[in-house]
């Protein structure tokens, strides 16, 4: 599932190229993804024009003067823009016929994402409206670590899962949460509330780090997913736990070792992660 840096890096591909089209009209060749797509989509957004394009945490807030698109792209989804000649492709659901002759086509085969308005009555989306903080937009690293270890007092989920939650941080996934602990030698089954101040000092900063480099090396790329232009990210190939299970660490050479937590795969280090 497109993570923070995947959603970043599909956010820089496209707003500098929307910024100020007009939207000509909208297709909605499938109305069912994870949720349905708004009936009065097309009516309202025909005739708009792009404004910003905003990312908050996992989602994209793709502003407009007819109001601001909340999209997810789910499992397999990827927004792109492109030529009227390119033949629609299987899974292409939402066609923006933008002026200029081009159009914006929301592709995702497995149906998993959104596509819906920002606000309902006035209110942010309830997928958005109870976020926590986002890791690398606004705020320090010394800020973040205070946060974390505010936040993490007297609880005993696991850090992982703790770093996961929307609500402490926004658009941390599993596979970045995992490479960051390993970065700081913290286990991601650590109590979170067994971990120090010092510590998460050293792990806010590691979430930043990992977490920047992704959005540098255009996310990253397990199955599905690919950028506006159609490319792969490529931070999977500086993985150092993720996926490593029966490697030996490149810090201490014992071997990186594989467990279901909540189920989702947890990779670490038993011999420099405590």
């Amino acid at each position: 599932m497109p993570e923070l840096p995947e959603v970043e890096t599909t956010r820089r591909g496209i707003a500098e190229l929307i910024r100020g089209l007009r939207i000509e009209s909208v297709e909605v060749r499938r109305p069912k993804l994870r949720l349905p797509i708004p009936e009065d989509l097309a009516i309202r957004l025909e005739g708009a024009q792009w404004q910003e394009t905003r990312r908050r945490a996992k989602f994209l807030l793709l502003d407009s003067t007819a109001g601001t698109i909340l999209v997810h792209l789910g499992m397999s989804g990827s927004l792109r823009l492109t030529d009227p000649t390119h033949e629609y492709r299987k899974h292409d659901h939402i066609i923006w016929h933008l002026q200029g002759d081009r159009q914006l086509r929301y592709h995702d085969p497995r149906r998993f994402g959104i596509v819906t308005w920002a606000e309902v009555d006035g209110e942010p989306h309830s997928l958005i409206g109870d976020l926590g903080p986002e890791p690398i937009d606004g705020i320090t690293t010394t800020d973040l670590a205070e946060h974390l270890y505010q936040s993490s007092r007297g609880k005993k989920k696991r850090l992982r899962d703790y770093l996961l939650d929307g609500r402490i941080i926004a658009g941390i996934g599993n596979i970045y949460a995992n490479e960051a602990a390993w970065r700081s030698g913290i286990r991601p089954d650590r109590a979170c509330g067994r971990v120090s101040r010092e510590r998460y000092q050293s792990l806010a900063a590691d979430l930043q780090h990992v977490l920047q480099v992704a959005v540098e090396k255009g996310g990253t790329t397990l199955r599905d997913f690919v950028n506006p232009e159609g490319e792969p990210g490529y931070f999977q190939h500086t993985f150092e736990v993720y996926g490593q299970e029966g490697e030996d660490c490149s810090r201490c050479g014992r071997e990186i070792v594989r467990d279901v937590v909540s189920q989702r795969s947890i990779f670490f280090c038993r011999g420099c992660q405590r």
